[in-house]
């Protein structure tokens, strides 16, 4: 193909390159700023149109791959490739483009956009055979990805989507003064229903609007470390929901301000969002529900500011400090088989009375089956007390007094020492009582001699018979105290089988 008569010098530098697959680069150092380069001129501007008839049919030379590879451009004009085929791997760095390229539906070997400046890109359906290289890209519009496939790894370390994707753009996710109103209502960067034959690297995004990830595939792993993600208040900042990675998901010192939902995400190995900032005070920070993911890392993070939905999730491994939970939260079916780090019960029982639906026995009974495969049984013990004080709350008030009952003097079976201890403080009293005063010998020829002590157990013990009880009668107050004791001690062998009882099921 011979180059059109109209090629600027420019050009026609990038159009001679192309066959051998050689670079233009157009900078006058290397560190310049292609923000600024809508003051570029001629001498550094190529037509969208001059690119795409490249793209589509342009000059080969044998022995050589052809290619395009342009460095510090303006490109004026729309790179419209859609549905287009090319069969050469596009490189387009530190380039400043007037108009969002169309990609849509396009198939290359590979996309290279990094530290480029644009309006926006539209790239849904787009298929890569190799990398997507958007790295340390500025995007002021929306990055449209849905339904693209890569064979390779799409790459966003660093860069800047939203309206305010300029370098000195103010705010951090819980300053007030971030540029949130001016955000689009279109999400800035989707990737939904993608296909990513490796990994999303996106260390250090910084995205002002929405990101979108719901039905995605990736191969690999998504890694979102040092990423700052800003939603309009009570807005949707990352929304993953059915995601499904190969591996791991990772957002370590992640500043999220707005929703994170990961509904229904396949993780099987770790979901680290170990020193995040998770910020949505007028709703959920963290919706995680209805998950399957190995491992959930909230090591050292700050404390979270909105509620954390973890309702009917699967996790192996759940690492989160007490103090990093919110006031509220919703766990209903949550299972996990370990919880670290490892803590007494009375620093992770707090938790289960944060939960939004009220009292959840399930709950409960998973915190105690985590502490029973830690082998602290002692800890399973002070939670399924916990339960059952926790359940006596709910009930009428009337039917509390049998549970109170049971929680003073046996801890409802979880504690039995304290029915010895009752038993020692009655016998001591009633022994005392009757040794300073004996009571009557009903019939006086054939009462056995008189045993305080004896005498005392026989009140106290409803079944077993010393043949003391039969045979002496006090009078007075001295009755109503064997009475009392009578009365005391079918409530303590009434409670002690019923806690022995409950002992024996749990075993």
């Amino acid at each position: 193909m011979t180059a059109p008569a109209d090629l600027t010098p420019a050009e026609r530098r990038v159009w001679q390159a192309f066959p051998r697959g050689e670079g233009v680069d157009f900078r006058e150092s290397p560190d310049e700023d292609p923000a600024a380069g809508a003051s570029w001129g001629p001498e550094r501007t190529v037509r969208a149109e001059v690119l795409r008839a490249l793209l589509v049919g342009g000059p080969t030379s044998d022995g050589d791959i052809a290619g395009l590879k342009l460095t510090g451009a303006r490109v004026s004009g729309q790179l419209n490739l859609m549905y287009g085929t090319v069969e050469h791997a596009v490189r387009l760095r530190s380039c400043h483009f007037e108009q969002a390229p169309n990609l849509y539906g396009a198939r290359l070997p590979a996309l290279v956009l990094s530290d480029s400046v644009l309006p926006g890109l539209s790239g849904g359906n787009l298929r890569v055979d190799g990398v997507l290289r958007l790295s340390c890209c500025r995007i002021t519009g929306p990055l449209r990805l849905q339904g693209a496939k890569t064979s390779g790894a799409v790459f966003l370390n660093g860069a800047r989507l939203g309206p305010q994707a300029a370098p000195d753009a103010p705010g951090t996710p819980d300053s007030p003064g971030s540029p949130d109103p001016e955000a689009s209502e279109e999400p800035v960067l989707q990737l939904n229903h993608a296909e990513i034959g490796t990994d999303v690297w996106a260390v250090g995004l910084v995205a002002r609007g929405q990101v979108r990830l719901n039905g995605a595939t990736v191969g690999g792993q998504v890694n979102l470390n040092d990423a700052e993600l800003h939603a309009p208040p009570g807005d949707t900042a990352l929304h993953a929901e059915n995601l499904s990675v190969g591996t791991d998901l990772h957002g370590m010192r992640l500043r999220a301000r707005g929703r994170v939902n990961l509904s229904g995400a396949r993780i099987p190995r770790q979901l680290n969002l170990a020193y995040a900032r998770l910020s949505n005070p007028e709703g959920q920070a963290l919706r995680a529900s209805s998950c399957v993911i190995g491992e959930l890392w909230l090591r050292d993070a700050a404390p979270i500011k909105g509620t954390v939905n973890l309702r009917r999730s699967q996790l192996d491994l759940l690492h989160v400090p007490p103090e990093v939970w919110p006031a509220r939260v919703r766990i209903d079916g949550l299972s996990y088989r370990t919880l670290a780090p490892h803590l007494p019960a009375a620093q992770r029982l707090p938790l289960l009375e944060r939960e939004e639906g009220g009292y959840l026995p399930y709950a409960y009974e998973q915190l105690t089956a985590a502490y029973r495969t830690a082998g602290d049984d002692g800890a399973a013990r002070r939670v399924q007390l916990a339960k059952l004080r926790r359940h006596r709350r709910t009930l009428p008030r009337y039917a509390r007094l049998w549970g109170h009952l049971q929680d003073a003097t046996v801890g409802y079976g979880f504690r039995p020492m304290r029915a010895a201890g009752w038993l020692l403080l009655l016998l001591c009293t009633g022994a005392v009582a009757f040794a300073l005063h004996h009571p009557h010998a009903l019939k006086p020829a054939e009462a056995p001699d008189f045993n305080p002590v004896v005498y005392t157990l026989d009140l106290l013990l409803p079944i077993i018979d010393f043949g003391q009880e039969g045979a002496f009668a006090p009078r007075g107050g001295y009755q109503w105290l064997s009475y009392l004791l009578i009365i005391t001690g079918w409530i303590l062998a009434t409670t002690i089988a019923a806690g022995a009882s409950r002992s024996l099921s749990r075993q």
